[in-house]
């Protein structure tokens, strides 16, 4: 099937008639985010919306009408306790269709769900409850310690397998029973939230995203173009929904299209994913590098010559190097897109699987359509081809970005009519670019700026290596000096030997500027819950090294 040229598509984008066909309701006059999502398509009673696969419990199979009927009665549990529009829901539950009720029954009472990563200490979670003002918080057995303390937690809903021990919590299989299987979806506007995100956090204190309604439009043009998602394909995306990507694109995103989501319970592992994508015959895949990355330093774990049926892959998160889209498309058998995004804005840069155009190996891509992604100099004037700049979305020629600002105005990330992302890309002169690092990332070295993530890539290409961070290290001569920590692949020694040879790799792979003159091998790389390495962390362990 041939695909629709990239270029008219982005130019003739009519954001009213999509509005028209994508959303049953108005964001101007009013919309429900789950009747967006779930009820538009619980008319036909076989289709499917959730397939679970438990770590202790059978696998699960929700249709949307089922989930139609279960939000309504978690929607009429948080009327009887006085949750209403506007509201924070907060869940702390690992990927189970609970987790999926409570998401479509706070959107569907008109509140605003907030996801809370299960990986999060009790510290991460009692600062998100009190800077949300959050009104109720759903978890579970297993998470449920992590509140003990907290001041002023709001009620605990908990799904429990011992109701007998659940104290003074509410039990959420015996109040879902005991509710309406009917509510009548409340009516916002586009501009009002549906989720109440928090950034990373790597640097300094979270800051809250209140997303607004009309995000959907957003993400059904990048799970439509980007990420392709076909009727007959059979989606997964690996991400967890405590966080942007695995909500956003593992919950709402395909829902909103009518397909089909897979949740699985199980922790990450090379075994645990193939068995996954062969028992549920996956063909559209989306993960994290982190996820590539692991799978390709376990080669040994997928047979040679077996083909997986995958006819799509997606990746956001972090740059995604040439050496792991070489591998995916040599071992998993399909072409793997890199994509880029931010919490703060979803996907604005992507390599688009359902649209032609050219694809540099390596490059993040074109703008989302509905968006304008342009590089700025120091000035905040647009750079030229082979010139570095920020990263910037033009608010005023971008009809579906919608980030409104941080919730309680921690920074303000705009600059005239551009939303400055933070990060250093290389422009391309055709309207495409290639990560570079963080701004506070870029290494200057004897009067040269070098991206780490260039030297992390040129890393991976050598088969020792499973991963790599790279900062620079306060230096007197040039400054600064690139060092590179390393985490070795089993069966191969990390000796100076293979020190020397990732050394001349970089030098003859970049320039004799750019390779790492000091190369210390690790067990494992500092990493925010989401996966993404904390360079920060890696930085000041440099510079204290320097210091001494």
């Amino acid at each position: 099937m041939s695909k629709q040229p990239y270029q008219s598509f982005y130019e003739r984008l009519d954001i009213e008639a999509l509005t028209a066909d994508v959303l049953l309701g108005d964001p101007e006059q009013g919309m429900n985010a789950c009747q967006e999502v779930c009820d538009k398509w619980a008319e036909d009673p076989e289709r499917v919306a959730l397939q679970y696969h438990g770590v202790e419990r059978a696998p699960e199979r929700w249709t949307f009408s089922e989930l139609k009927a279960a939000s309504a009665r978690f929607a009429n549990l948080l009327k009887a306790q006085g949750v209403g529009k506007g509201d924070r829901v907060a869940a702390l539950l690992p990927r189970t269709p609970e987790l999926m009720i409570v998401v479509l029954g706070t959107l569907r009472v008109g509140a605003v769900y907030q996801p809370l990563f299960t990986a999060f200490g009790s510290g991460a979670i009692e600062y998100r409850l009190d800077r949300a003002s959050t009104r109720l918080i759903v978890t579970d057995d297993q998470n449920r310690f992590k509140l003990e303390g907290i001041q002023k937690c709001p009620p605990i809903v908990r799904v429990s397998s011992e109701p007998e021990n659940i104290g003074d919590d509410i039990d959420f299989h015996q109040a879902m029973a005991a509710q309406s299987d009917q509510f009548e979806p409340v009516m916002i506007l586009g501009e009002d939230p549906i989720l109440q995100m928090f950034t990373s956090g790597t640097v300094g204190k979270s800051k809250g995203v209140a997303v607004p309604a009309r995000a959907l439009l957003s993400f059904y043009i990048y799970m439509r173009y980007a990420i392709d998602l076909q009727p007959e394909d059979r989606y997964w995306n690996v991400a967890d929904p405590g966080w942007a990507y695995g909500l956003y694109y593992a919950v709402l995103g395909p829902l909103l299209v009518g397909a089909t989501t897979h949740f699985n319970e199980n922790g990450f592992t090379p075994e645990t994913t193939y068995n996954m994508i062969r028992e549920y015959g996956i063909t559209n895949l989306a993960a994290a590098p982190t996820a590539y990355r692991l799978l390709m330093a376990n080669d040994q774990v997928l047979s040679e010559g077996e083909s997986l049926g995958l006819r799509v892959a997606s990746s956001a998160g972090e740059a995604l190097n040439p050496e792991v889209i070489n591998w995916v498309n040599r071992r998993l058998g399909c072409p793997v897109m890199d994509q880029y995004g931010q919490t703060e804005t979803g996907m604005t840069c992507c390599n688009h699987h359902a649209l032609e155009h050219p694809v540099k190996v390596g490059s993040m891509g074109y703008s989302l359509p509905g968006h304008k992604v342009v590089a700025l100099d120091g000035d905040y004037k647009e750079v030229g081809a082979g010139e570095t700049g920020q990263l910037a979305v033009d608010v005023h020629e971008s009809p579906l970005f919608f980030f409104q600002g941080y919730t309680w105005g921690e920074k303000n990330p705009f600059h005239d009519r551009y939303y400055l992302t933070g990060d250093v890309v290389i422009s391309h002169g055709d309207g495409s670019f290639s990560f570079t690092g963080r701004d506070d990332d870029i290494i200057s070295t004897a009067g040269y700026r070098v991206g780490p993530a260039d030297v992390e890539s040129a890393l991976l290409e050598h088969p020792a290596v499973a991963e790599s961070g790279v900062v620079g290290k306060p230096d007197s001569a040039r400054g600064a000096i690139i060092k590179a920590y390393v985490v070795v692949k089993p069966r191969f020694d990390a000796d100076e030997n293979l020190a020397d040879e990732l050394k001349e790799l970089v030098r003859n792979r970049l320039s004799a500027h750019a390779f790492p003159r000091e190369i210390e091998f690790v067990t494992s790389l500092p990493k925010t819950p989401s996966g993404k390495i904390q360079r920060f962390i890696l930085r000041n362990q440099a510079r204290e090294e320097a210091d001494q």
